[in-house]
């Protein structure tokens, strides 16, 4: 199985070594960062997860240690931050790299996740991971569904309940964020080789990548009005509230 991070890192270097950040906004929900490569403003977005807490903060604990410095980084090393162990600096390290692909839109569809999930999940075994808004749908419609959740709400099972019901599945929808929190390689082991497996969400990057690391389908983000993104994310918008933007998917050839 593929290395996603590394591997990432790798694909995007060159177009990084031509990019210079230009913006960096951590909002509440979402991360954004913009580059400027050839000319042209991109942006990428990530879930933005801080894993701190207000008793840290009174302590002195500074989960990005250069905050307000930011944009002295080159946006290679932006998007290494990925592979760091703090979140809040991992979500911006996957903004960058978000922003930074170069996406083959010959490869992707516009449709949404949500859509692919109930064509293949009609009648079957479904286990998610994440609470997402069309849940209650999927549920009239599958076999069976299982909602994975760290901080489970009604109907969810805790996250660690994954490798009972994950091996069960025929089709498995993972969230982005869990390549931020570093389970996604777990989650991936867990899946029968013969489920359908999407990897959904803003963070996710469109990138043949999650392929060779065994998803089937990739839902993910493409910033195309940078301005109107970056003022919403840095009022702290929901991922609904976030104007300029394209829901794309990319299937396994």
């Amino acid at each position: 199985m593929t290395e996603v991070i590394p591997t990432l890192l790798d694909r995007i270097q060159g177009r990084a070594r031509l990019a210079r950040p230009t913006d960096i906004r951590i909002g509440a929900y979402w991360t954004y960062v913009a580059v400027e490569l050839a000319g042209r403003t991109l942006a990428g977005l990530s879930s933005t997860l801080s894993g701190g807490s207000h008793e840290a903060h009174r302590r002195g604990h500074m989960p990005i240690p250069d905050a307000g410095r930011l944009l002295d980084y080159d946006a290679f090393a932006l998007a290494l931050l990925a592979a760091g162990d703090d979140l809040l600096p991992t979500s911006v390290g996957f903004a960058t790299i978000n922003a930074l692909l170069d996406i083959d839109e010959s490869l992707c569809t516009e449709v949404n996740a949500a859509d692919v999930i109930a064509e293949r999940g009609r009648d079957a075994k479904v286990a998610v991971v994440g609470h997402f808004p069309f849940i209650p749908k999927l549920r009239e419609i599958a076999d069976e569904l299982w909602v994975l959740e760290l901080q489970p709400g009604e109907g969810d099972l805790p996250a660690d309940a994954a490798a009972k019901v994950i091996p069960q599945a025929d089709v498995v929808a993972l969230t982005g964020t869990s390549l931020l929190n570093r389970t996604f390689d777990g989650l991936m082991r867990l899946c029968r080789r013969d489920a359908f497996v999407v990897v959904l969400g803003a963070t996710t990057p469109l990138s043949p990548v999650l392929f060779e690391a065994g998803a089937d389908a990739v839902s993910g983000t493409r910033v195309t009005d940078p301005v109107r993104a970056a003022l919403a994310v840095s009022q702290g918008a929901t991922f609904r509230q976030i104007p300029g933007k394209r829901l794309l998917t990319m299937f396994r050839p």
